[in-house]
């Protein structure tokens, strides 16, 4: 009996194979085989959102072969990514290779692995059509606004330009964030420390107010008064507090904390770190082992892992760090309200797999990738680190100065691995002397300084993919093509990490907002994902939802025509070129 199992890209098919013997033919599409057609709409409009799919060009001779292969089969397993753009693929593989309903069975898998592939092909189901139609309603809806929006864009503003549906709400973020700081007004504060001494070593106390609360010191005349009345007075040390404070490790990684973290610390791209992540998914040959697939599916917004990997995790914890870096029940953490979670978490396919073991056979950056994946997965079932935390409060004159210090008393995680941030929390790592109260620590130099407070930050790649993430603006597979897409289009413009926009995305923007502000309004676009979502749970019909979308969208279109029918948008010259 014949077996056929489909899946995208070669690589893929490959390590599959290597699981499934000779039973199995398994053959790659090659992505997807069909799409709307490139020179014209491809929906019709008057007759409920019809979609015309073809076939895309170049894809002739795979269709032809796998059209063959699966008339000659008995059994056609359609084992496309675990997600609605895979499922829509899988769709799309029936019936355009004409599969008959009895012999097609739709596989998933969330790691390739030869137990994870064996059950799946043991326990195949029918396509999903609510997911189908979730990313059937996304490609819609986003042809529609290209299709429509661009030629309005060409005529009002400069010919080739682009609209999208999320990636004109995500220049609208850049350019906000822009705004926001050349209209910030720097305020002035002063800061003073003082470093003293015990019998043990120096330390630094910051100024933090009097003995009625906290103080700011907003000018060079507030700071002399401060300093005139502490100099050559004694310092007395108030009081002491000593605290134990618990760290709890962060969670694995979903695909926006991975394509954050991987840039804050790899310097990566979001899309380099999907590309990367994706051929660590699809399987990489390793020394002795062969096509080995190393990391579970990475576009997930789920912390579900399963029983499996936590229990090889607190195996691997227990032998290589002892039983007091493993906690009494493995941790579980809590996904997000629209998380899809019949998904798992980013994490080693197989958790005992160290990366130094395999180093040998990966490229630089999959070595780096994997080493980040698999220590995040690892720390996040260890012991929470615990700190001694010490606060001392010393007085001069009436004013109050605060030492603050932090050491370990058990790493737990963070023997392991350490969350990173875009900016770092002021430094209360000072290893402090023994201070006690009532004694009085030496005075040996003061340091006073002018600071003025400062605008917020431009966006990075990271901290762009946590905002969407927050406002809802997308979904993990849309996260690294929006930003690719922005700057690719010159809406955006990278300078060093920071992103910026260029005098066309705003001046795009502008237009986008008085005339079309639903596409560029986060909470609309927010909404529209909302919906999507509940489309793929079955509760909206999709063609509903594109019918109230597409009567607001015309309406808007149409008075726009009218209202800037001789008007055209002058871009202003750009001072730097675009990175």
């Amino acid at each position: 009996m014949s077996k056929l199992l489909i899946v995208e890209s070669p690589a893929k098919a490959k390590t599959i194979t290597k699981y499934l013997g000779g039973e199995f033919e398994v053959k790659a599409s090659m992505g997807h085989l069909r799409d709307l057609p490139k020179k014209e709409l491809g929906v019709d409009l008057d007759h409920n959102f019809e979609a015309r799919y073809i076939p895309i060009d170049g894809k002739d001779k795979v269709i032809r072969e796998l059209r063959t292969s699966a008339h000659e089969a008995d059994s056609v397993y359609l084992a496309t990514d675990p997600d609605r753009e895979g499922e829509a693929i899988s769709w799309h593989l029936k019936e355009l290779l004409e599969l008959q309903e009895e012999k097609t069975y739709r596989v998933t898998f969330n790691e390739i692995t030869k137990n994870a592939i064996v059950e799946a092909v043991a326990h195949p189901r029918e396509i999903d059509m609510n997911l189908v139609d979730a990313q059937q309603a996304r490609r819609i809806l986003d042809r529609i606004v290209g299709y429509k929006l661009s030629p309005f864009l060409w005529r009002k503003v400069r010919s080739g330009l682009s609209a999208g549906r999320v990636q004109s709400v995500v220049t609208r973020l850049v350019v906000d964030r822009e705004r926001e700081i050349r209209a910030f007004v720097p305020q002035e504060y002063w800061t003073i420390e003082v470093t003293l001494e015990t019998a043990e070593k120096t330390f630094v106390a910051r100024f933090h107010g009097d003995e009625s609360g906290k103080l700011e010191i907003p000018n060079e005349e507030a700071a002399q008064k401060i300093l005139s009345a502490i100099d050559g007075q004694p310092y007395l040390i108030k009081t002491v507090k000593k605290t134990k404070k618990k760290r709890q490790p962060a969670p694995p990684f979903i695909t926006s904390t991975l394509q954050q973290d991987a840039s804050r610390r790899l310097s990566m791209t979001a899309k380099r770190v999907m590309a990367v992540a994706q051929e660590l998914y699809e399987g990489v040959e390793l020394q002795g082992m062969g096509l080995t697939g190393l990391i579970t599916y990475m576009r997930t917004d789920s912390l579900r892992i399963s029983d499996e990997a936590l229990a090889q995790a607190r195996s691997y914890i227990g032998g290589r760090f002892g039983d007091d870096f493993c906690p009494a029940k493995p941790r579980v953490f809590r996904s997000s309200k629209s998380a899809q979670d019949a998904h798992e978490a980013v994490r080693p396919a197989n958790p005992s797999l160290d990366p130094e073991s395999i180093r040998g056979s990966l490229a630089s950056d999959q070595y780096r990738l994997y080493k980040l994946i698999w220590s995040r997965f690892i720390a996040s079932q260890m012991s929470e680190a615990i700190l001694d935390t010490t606060s001392a409060d010393i007085a001069n004159s009436g004013y109050i100065f605060r030492a603050s210090g932090q050491t370990i008393a058990f790493p737990g995680f963070l023997a392991l691995y350490e969350e990173s941030r875009d900016e770092d929390p002021e430094d209360d790592d000072a290893q402090l002397p023994v201070l006690t109260e009532g004694t009085q620590p030496a005075y040996r130099s003061t340091d006073s300084r002018q600071h003025f407070t400062q605008p917020p930050a431009r966006y990075t790649e990271a901290s762009l993919i946590k905002a969407m993430e927050e406002k809802g603006i997308g979904r993990p597979s849309t996260y690294a093509p929006t930003i690719s897409v922005v700057q690719d289009r010159e809406y955006v413009a990278k300078e060093g990490k920071a992103l910026r926009p260029t005098a066309l995305g705003e001046a795009v923007t502008d237009l986008m907002i008085e005339r079309f502000n639903d596409i560029v309004d986060i909470g609309f676009t927010a909404g529209m994902e909302e919906k999507l979502d509940n489309v793929e749970s079955g509760s909206v019909d999709y063609r509903r939802l594109l019918a109230e979308f597409y009567a607001g969208f015309a309406n808007e279109l149409a008075e726009a025509e009218i209202s800037m029918e001789k008007k055209r948008i002058k871009v202003p010259d750009e001072e730097s070129d675009v990175v």
